[in-house]
């Protein structure tokens, strides 16, 4: 099993599928993964296998790095379109987010205004108001919700601790739609167990959810990496798009829909 940790607090850029030319941020340790989800798809690994590092970059750190690369970035003619946090976990469990949020797009505007700012967030710290605030300032808040079963998210996100859907859903719902919903469609067998996200049922209950949070984006992908679960299953391009054409169905409120492969 192969993993992908960022050793550093700025990576990149990379070509994101999504996103473009793409500015990582990571707020999470260097050395190690920390997350309040455990993923079966994650490229970072296990939680588990990642625990030794616990050490979070300072908001001062933070703010010296991305000031440094832009700059870098600027002098050689080549700014990035996003500066997006992602990394080695859940960026907003970071305690100085909020603050390290107001430091970044301030950079950005000085430094790379054209560069959207993005966050790329499992949604479960959606009900702690400096989060939701800063979240509010980002030109992209990409939220993850895989499924709108609770039984499926507990085995294909396996969150840590307390749990709920219909929490995070009323969470997102304070957004007014103005974010983006991301989510991964896989099938396969884990612990002996088959599971597929893409079932006609899965995705009436998501297109149910979909409705009622009424994203202005939806972006639909599925496997591109190295898993640390073995047996999973990426979706066929075809089968993207026929998700996207039922969205197109119900999409009274003019979402756009973006299919990654």
């Amino acid at each position: 099993m192969a993993t992908l940790l960022f050793h550093n607090i700025i990576f990149g850029p990379v070509q994101s599928r999504r996103l473009g030319v793409s500015l990582g941020v990571n707020l999470l340790p260097a050395h190690g993964k920390w997350c309040n989800f455990d993923c079966i798809y994650c490229e970072c690994g296990w939680n588990a296998d990642h625990r030794n590092d616990r050490r979070l970059p300072t908001r001062e750190q933070v703010s010296e790095a991305l000031q440094e690369k832009l700059q870098y970035m600027q002098q050689a003619g080549a700014l990035p379109d996003a500066i997006t946090f992602s990394g080695n976990g859940e960026p907003t469990l970071h305690p100085q987010f909020a603050g390290i949020i107001d430091d970044v797009i301030a950079l950005r505007n000085r430094l790379a205004p054209l560069a959207k700012t993005c966050v790329l967030s499992n949604a479960t710290n959606l009900h702690n108001d400096a989060v939701f605030h800063a979240l509010q300032k980002i030109d992209k808040p990409i939220l993850k919700l895989d499924s709108a079963i609770e039984s499926s998210v507990r085995r294909i996100n396996q969150p840590q601790g307390d749990y709920s859907i219909a929490r995070i859903i009323g969470q997102m719902q304070r957004f007014e739609g103005k974010f983006t919903l991301q989510t991964l469609f896989l099938r396969g067998v884990f612990h002996g167990e088959k599971f597929d996200n893409s079932t006609t049922g899965e995705i009436e209950e998501w297109l149910n959810t979909v409705q009622l949070v009424r994203p202005r984006e939806i972006m639909l992908y599925t496997i591109h990496r190295d898993t640390p679960a073995q047996s999973l299953q990426k979706l066929a391009k075809e089968e993207l798009r026929a998700i996207a054409q039922k969205i197109a169905a119900i999409n009274t409120w003019g979402a756009s829909v973006q299919i990654s492969g």
